[in-house]
């Protein structure tokens, strides 16, 4: 399995002109704000300090980079805080699309909270991966809230509002690192099939 060791920060993004370019396939984490993407991505690496975990939602303004070693993880700006100016929302939609435009990301990790039926922000990204044939993974965040019961009846509430299969989707924890075994193993597929391409 994929063995993420020693996971560093790279650089931040305000604008296109600055998005980096890699050899390494480029995986992108989304998810609205307060969704738990620090966290995530801290557990993911195995640290504690690795992205800034804060109090405030809507904190990440920039498009993050962070070298994984095997790839590079972007975190995406935080969408669907209510307390932002609508010229901040617009900036970000603008640095997002950009993104995906020129960015190269080769997959994305969409986050949601697997305790709340997805919101229509969480269902515009769901769809806007879609339509632009990029390639991702549904993970369900903060699942050690809920008993195994209710993650299953949530699984169900989250697949029917994304249109995917149960299956689809990846119910984890950063407290207890439930599914991320499963993630790391998404991720190894994502890296092999882009070392293939480069190869033929």
């Amino acid at each position: 399995m994929l063995k993420i060791t020693n996971a560093k920060f790279i650089t931040s993004a305000a604008a296109k002109a600055q998005f980096i370019t890699a050899e390494k396939p480029i995986i992108a984490v989304s998810g609205k704000s307060n969704v738990g993407k620090s966290s995530f991505i801290n557990a993911l690496a195995g640290q504690k300090k690795l992205a800034r975990v804060s109090q405030e939602p809507g904190r990440t303004r920039l498009i993050n980079y962070f070298d994984f070693g095997t790839f590079i993880l972007a975190d995406l700006p935080g969408y669907g805080y209510a307390k932002v100016s609508k010229a901040e929302k617009a900036k970000w939609a603008q640095l997002l699309d950009d993104f995906f435009k020129v960015g190269g990301a080769k997959h994305v990790i969409a986050l949601c909270d697997i305790r709340h039926e997805p919101t229509e922000d969480d269902k515009l990204m769901i769809n806007f991966l879609y339509t632009t044939l990029t390639p991702f993974n549904i993970v369900a965040t903060k699942a050690d809230k809920l008993s195994r019961a209710q993650q299953d009846k949530a699984l169900s509430v989250i697949s029917a509002a994304f249109k995917c299969g149960r299956g689809d989707i990846i119910a984890a924890s950063a407290q207890t690192k439930q599914g991320y075994d499963r993630v790391l193993e998404e991720l190894e597929k994502v890296i092999s099939a882009s070392d293939d391409g480069e190869n033929q």
